[in-house]
């Protein structure tokens, strides 16, 4: 039997295993997310991206970098919404609590819980905020491919780069 060799380079497209690492920025361009660690999917499968990142992806080749805008709209984060934001009086917020970027979780009396951080001290009022990080904005995904390889079938069945899943046949790796 002949093999045929190709001297086309591996391109992203569906079906094809990428192996990628990605970090996010905000509006005023600041990093708020890094993930250096390879992360591996079936492109265009069960553990989808945003469809602004695919798009920039498809055709991209192993040590390309692509940056994608996804809107507030469209990412998990959404828009802002104002009654997560609120304020207290600084005497009544105890002192570890009194810096910005600070996390406190409040629980309700359904027993659900929400994380809110501080995002402003002074010394009258902590505004808390409930909101996503990212809510309200546009967040830029900076995206470097580092390796292309087509997909086996267990993978192309399941949508993971590692092959048939555990014991919950319904669970993917995100």
């Amino acid at each position: 039997m002949d093999m045929i060799m190709s001297n086309s380079p591996k391109k992203v497209s569906a079906g094809k295993v990428v192996q990628f690492s990605y970090f996010i920025t905000n509006e005023n361009g600041d990093v708020v997310e890094q993930v250096d660690l390879p992360v591996n999917m079936v492109f265009m499968m069960h553990n989808r991206l945003y469809d602004s990142v695919e798009q920039a992806l498809v055709g991209c080749g192993e040590g390309e970098q692509v940056s994608a805008e996804v809107l507030p709209s469209v990412g998990a984060w959404g828009e802002s919404d104002p009654s997560l934001i609120f304020t207290e009086a600084t005497e009544n917020v105890p002192p570890p609590y009194r810096r910005v970027g600070q996390e406190v979780q409040f629980q309700n009396d359904s027993g659900d819980t929400k994380t809110f951080r501080i995002t402003s001290v002074t010394p009258e009022i902590v505004t808390l905020d409930g909101n996503h990080p990212f809510a309200g904005q546009t967040m830029t995904f900076h995206v470097k491919v580092l390796s292309i390889r087509d997909a086996s079938m267990e993978e192309m069945r399941y949508g993971i780069a590692s092959g048939v899943p555990g014991p919950d046949p319904t669970a993917t790796i995100h």
